[in-house]
């Protein structure tokens, strides 16, 4: 380990789809950073540098990739050969924590990499004697119990979460959902266990809220109603059904009584994309592939539409605005599993991706936007405590001597 007065944490995120990974990852770092704590990620997100880095943040590119299967990559931009893109990840990744010499090597859900990528970096921390910790953080939840247990099985990763990791970070609520009782943890992993919390973001003053406001040329007490579908490859249907709804609207009064912003995500089709804009334009609402500030955005709505991945619940949990959840059911059950847990505390509503049709979007709007006390109440009395647990984790293992910001004293 290099001889320094700073604790060099690097973090990993494989980031094939979507903007998941990378976000959860920018948020957990603009927190983790403090006066000697250096914070490198490595990301293969092709849009990880419309990010603001904050001072003591910095990250490393490794070649993109994209899934076509659940088993199957191919490179996202560069055109060779997949197994070539992964043993070229494979060496960034490895060269990137030798030289680094970590303190900490957090890898972000999948515990061995995309493709078994990060297994060369955990023997080499095994084998080194250095004083690297390998961490794994996991959200809440990852799939359906039987399909995670058989994963794991086939994968051998119920052996490297014993023998290589020191410690598993769990950002979500036991009490919401236990992946110890469903995925079936060992007691040896149990041991390793800490349950955080979720991941508390940044919450702006209403002067900022107030702003994005005018901008989106909303007066005082007009209502609004946000569309965000995350990455967006796959939202279409939940913008298309939102539009036919105001569609069917629009032809029956000729003032609805709220406006909408939409928010496609920087990954659906293009060609998706331009109709959904098209349609848009003629009912004079606002859209956007990105919005660089979503947590003002979000917490200037009324009411948010989302698909319910980690990192928009946790949004809407921390501003604590009122959620209609539309989760995905493929290529895993997680979202609707988490959209279900949630709802049974009433902290969102939701409607099963199957049942997604005009008129029940259009019936679940109006009964949101007039009556959104009980969730409401439910989301001020809810506790994110995601990044106190992680602070707290991080002054243990560097015996109190290094102290990373706390969400008190510190936005991302």
């Amino acid at each position: 380990m290099a001889k320094n007065h700073t604790f060099n944490i690097l973090m990993y995120s494989h980031d094939t789809y979507g903007l998941g990974h990378i976000r959860r990852t920018m948020a957990i770092a603009s927190y983790l950073r403090g006066p000697n704590i250096n914070v490198l990620i490595l990301t293969g997100s092709p849009i990880a540098g419309r990010f603001s880095f904050p001072e003591k943040v910095d990250f490393v590119r490794i070649p993109g990739m994209i899934k076509k299967t659940n088993e199957e990559y191919k490179p996202l931009s560069i055109k060779i050969n997949p197994q070539h893109a992964l043993d070229i990840r494979k060496n960034i990744i490895t060269a990137t924590a030798k030289a680094f010499q970590p303190h900490l090597f957090i890898v972000d859900k999948e515990p061995l990499g995309l493709k078994k990528e990060v297994l060369p970096t955990l023997q080499w921390i095994r084998r080194s004697g250095t004083k690297t910790r390998a961490i794994l953080g996991l959200r809440d939840i990852m799939d359906d119990a039987e399909t995670v247990k058989k994963d794991w099985s086939e994968k051998g990763v119920y052996r490297i979460l014993e023998d290589y990791y020191s410690e598993i970070w769990v950002y979500g609520n036991r009490e919401l959902y236990d992946p110890i009782r469903e995925y079936g943890i060992s007691d040896a992993v149990q041991r390793k266990m800490h349950f955080t919390g979720y991941i508390s973001r940044k919450v702006p003053d209403r002067r900022g809220i107030q702003q994005v406001r005018r901008e989106q040329g909303l007066r005082d007490h007009e209502k609004l109603v946000v569309v965000t579908t995350g990455g967006g490859g796959d939202g279409f249907a939940i913008v298309d059904t939102y539009l036919t709804m105001i569609e069917n609207l629009s032809a029956k009064t000729a003032k609805l009584p709220f406006k909408s912003v939409l928010i496609t995500g920087p990954f659906m089709p293009k060609h998706q994309r331009k109709q959904l804009f098209r349609r848009a334009r003629k009912l004079g609402i606002r859209t956007f592939h990105f919005f660089r500030q979503m947590e003002k955005i979000m917490a200037a709505a009324d009411l948010v539409i989302c698909m319910g991945g980690y990192n928009t619940i946790c949004e809407i949990l921390s501003l604590g605005v009122v959620s209609l959840v539309i989760p995905r059911e493929t290529p895993r059950l997680e979202q609707l599993l988490r959209a279900r847990a949630l709802r049974k505390e009433n902290l969102v509503d939701y409607i099963p991706w199957h049942e997604l049709n005009a008129a029940g979007l259009n019936q679940k709007v109006f009964e949101l936007l007039e009556h959104p006390e009980h969730i409401r109440q439910a989301v001020s009395q809810f506790q994110l405590t995601g990044i106190e647990a992680i602070c707290d984790r991080i002054a243990d293992i560097s015996s109190n001597t290094t102290r990373c910001a706390s969400p008190t004293n510190l936005h991302p």
